[in-house]
């Protein structure tokens, strides 16, 4: 059974969200607060965590942030309507998706199953194949990437965004094309995610990190070219 941890302190949709995604087949595990979300994930290891980010003993966004220093468990923020600055923080700080208050269920769970399903890939019973682009290594059947032989962290999300650029290497890939393909059928026109990440991953990358290239207006590539003076 799928566990998730809910750190909010909002008894009444608490309830709701307990009743509601139980209903749906998952276990529910709650927290009221910052501190005791924390500590829930590190001894509970749930699949997925849904946050918001309004809590009583400590911003959400330092949640977000202290659990991406050990866990690359999926992270989905609740946040208030039209607060677009800390749905951007959130995704930053390495949250993998939002949901704005008032949401229904339905939109929550979907939400909930989009990064599910990045964290776990599909068993097609194949092993995927080494995908290597200049210094970056990037293995899909063990969910592990490195860059000039040193190992690299990535949360779900970014490592399947970087696996779709890798996959599709020296391609343009638009905007649309790779909220399709890697954040679903929902998802068209929050170009916005996209720049956060991309920003994240060029950071991460370190010296490789030129070979993501934006061609504005239009989206984004990884490039197998040489790398071009002083770049």
């Amino acid at each position: 059974m799928t566990s998730v941890l809910i750190i909010d302190d909002d008894p009444a949709l608490t309830k709701a969200l307990r009743i509601g995604l139980q209903a749906r087949g998952y276990e529910l595990h709650t927290a009221p607060n910052g501190v005791t979300g924390l500590q829930l994930a590190a001894t509970g290891t749930p699949d997925l965590v849904v946050l918001d980010l309004g809590l009583p003993d400590m911003d959400g966004i330092e949640v977000c942030r202290r659990l991406r220093e050990w866990s690359t468990v999926p992270i989905v923020v609740l946040s208030a309507a039209g607060d677009e600055r800390r749905k951007v923080l959130a995704l930053d700080e390495g949250a993998d998706d939002y949901v704005t208050k008032p949401f229904s269920m339905a939109e929550l769970e979907a939400r909930i199953r989009v990064a599910l399903r990045h964290r776990t890939p599909a068993g097609s019973g194949k092993e995927a194949p080494v995908v290597e682009v200049g210094g970056i290594v990037l293995d899909a059947a063990a969910r592990q990437v490195t860059v000039d032989g040193e190992p690299l962290q990535l949360t779900a999300r970014e490592f399947e965004l970087l696996g779709f650029l890798a996959r599709n290497v020296d391609r343009i890939c638009t905007h649309q094309v790779i909220l399709r393909e890697v954040w679903g059928l929902g998802y068209g026109s929050e170009t916005n995610y996209l720049r956060v990440y991309i920003n994240r991953l060029r950071r991460k990358l370190g010296a490789q990190g030129w070979r993501l290239r934006t061609t504005p207006g239009v989206g984004y590539q990884l490039s197998s070219a040489q790398r071009p003076e002083g770049a």
